[in-house]
């Protein structure tokens, strides 16, 4: 059974920086579009970014130039790199891996940011 764990959120003031995790178990990053979303309270759940098999990335418009996603293939792992952040970045970040019919969520880590 394929399991993504997120870790890495907390609370970051305005222009800081954070970096998430996503680690899988039960199957190989390599297979799969690797991605981010996040939702803020009361919101719809939003892509952030997208890693695919090929390592072709896609970004929201909103973090275009601040994030940054990437994976290391021999940890399993997928990266959020998160900088200059912004209060309306606060929100639960979820990582996703998709292939075909299959889809699957992390249970998602909480960023803050506040002064």
């Amino acid at each position: 059974q394929v399991q993504l764990v997120e870790s890495g959120g907390g609370l970051v003031q305005p222009g800081g920086s954070l970096r998430l995790s996503c680690a899988v178990s039960g199957s190989f990053i390599t297979i799969f579009t690797m991605g981010w979303y996040r939702q803020a309270p009361g919101k719809q759940r939003d892509l952030v970014a997208t890693i695919t098999m090929s390592d072709r990335t896609n970004y929201a418009d909103s973090v275009k130039g601040r994030f940054t996603i990437s994976r290391d293939i021999p940890k399993n792992t997928v990266y959020l790199q998160m900088d200059n952040l912004k209060p309306e970045d606060t929100a639960v970040y979820y990582c996703n891996a998709i292939l075909g019919e299959y889809n699957f969520w992390g249970q998602g880590t909480q960023v803050t940011v506040s002064s």
